[in-house]
């Protein structure tokens, strides 16, 4: 008789929760929890905090954009320039991109206490230079007298004009900001991933 009592009680409390709708059915969902014994679990092991950071693979963390006035010249020791000279000067417009590599981290980088984590991160680096053809033109070319325009001098140009844009970019600091967003990336992640207290070194 008891048993059946409470099966009444039961049924009967589960049609008032469904017929209270999302306040029922979260006090439902706690009820059928404690009867059934499930409890959440989340994996915050070692090595699921390793794999989870290294999926990021190479995260882009910061893209500078700049414009610069690059000169090149091809000059002869014999000749002046209006005979023999080939001067270009070109307009460029790049963009430096940086970030942290993290398919590089390993097992010991990455300690786990409780719901403490100490990472190690890789080292930012530049991940790439790149000169938008696009928005990139010659603004004034002169050729000597004497010689023809040499095509490989634009080429040059805009090899010199790359390696100009990363080392403005590493002055201003590009390394350092991306350092910066890097951490602020895993720290969302790892507290996403339950972790209450996270150190970097």
């Amino acid at each position: 008789m008891l048993g059946l009592f409470l099966g009444v009680i039961f049924v009967g409390s589960i049609g008032w929760l469904m017929l209270s709708r999302n306040s029922g059915r979260a006090l439902l969902s706690h009820m059928w929890t404690a009867v059934t014994g499930r409890t959440l679990s989340i994996d915050v092991s070692q090595p699921t905090v390793v794999d989870r950071i290294q999926r990021l693979q190479r995260l882009e963390t910061v893209v500078y954009t700049m414009d610069k006035i690059v000169a090149g010249a091809k000059e002869s020791s014999i000749f002046p320039d209006f005979l023999a000279g080939d001067r270009l000067l070109m307009l460029v417009h790049g963009e430096v991109v940086a970030g942290v590599d993290f398919s590089s981290l390993k097992p010991g980088d990455v300690r786990v206490e409780g719901k403490q984590v100490r990472l190690h991160l890789p080292a930012p680096q530049v991940f790439s230079t790149r000169i938008d053809s696009a928005k990139t033109r010659v603004y004034s070319r002169q050729t000597g007298l004497l010689v023809s325009t040499d095509p490989n001098l634009e080429t040059q140009v805009r090899q010199e004009a790359e390696r100009q844009l990363q080392e403005a970019a590493m002055a201003e600091g590009i390394l350092r900001t991306a350092q910066q967003n890097g951490i602020s990336t895993i720290t969302s992640l790892l507290q996403g991933l339950g972790f209450e207290k996270i150190d970097f070194e």
